[in-house]
C-alpha cells in the first residue's frame, strides 16, 4: 500500500521553523534540504523551504507562497502508481525516477482540482514506510 510519509511547507525561515517543530512537537532535524531543513517525528518527513524569489513548483506567477505546498506518497512501484494516478485523472508536473539507490527524489503531479503531490520509491530523510497500525479495537465508543 502506499504511504503518505512527505509534506513540504514555504517558509520564510526555515532554522526558525525547525526550531519551533523541535519545540513545539518534540520533531528531530533529518538533516538539511536543497533549500531549507528536513524534520522528522521518526515516521513522517516535513521538509520546511524557503523559496525567496523562486517560483514554488504548482504555483507559476504566485509570490511569497507560504503553507503547505505539496504531500507525499511513498510508493512500492513508480511506474504502477503513476498509472493509477493517470488513471484516477491526475497529470504529471515535474521530476523523473532516479536509478542511484543515494539519491531521493519525487515525481509531481497534480490532482484533479489542481493539487500538487509528489511520489517516490526512494522515500524521504527521517520518514519509515511502514509501521505498525494501532489496535482500535479497545477505542472507547465515540459519545451520544
Amino acid at each position: 500500500m502506499d504511504k503518505l510519509r512527505h509534506i513540504a511547507l514555504s517558509v520564510s525561515d526555515p532554522e526558525a521553523a525547525a526550531q519551533f517543530f523541535e519545540k513545539a512537537f518534540g520533531m528531530t532535524r533529518a538533516g538539511p534540504a536543497m533549500r531549507g531543513i528536513y524534520m522528522t517525528d521518526g515516521v513522517m518527513n516535513v521538509a520546511l523551504l524557503d523559496f525567496t524569489n523562486e517560483t514554488v513548483p504548482g504555483f507559476a506567477g504566485l509570490k511569497d507562497v507560504r503553507g503547505v505546498i505539496h504531500f507525499g506518497m511513498w510508493v512500492d512501484n513508480l511506474e504502477e502508481a503513476e498509472q493509477r494516478v493517470m488513471d484516477a485523472g491526475g497529470t504529471y508536473l515535474t521530476g523523473r525516477k532516479e536509478t542511484d539507490p543515494n539519491v531521493f527524489y519525487e515525481v509531481k503531479y497534480r490532482m484533479p482540482d489542481g493539487t500538487v503531490f509528489d511520489i517516490t520509491e526512494s522515500g524521504w530523510k527521517g520518514a519509515v514506510k511502514e509501521v505498525a497500525p494501532v489496535d482500535t479495537s479497545f477505542a472507547p465508543s465515540p459519545l451520544p
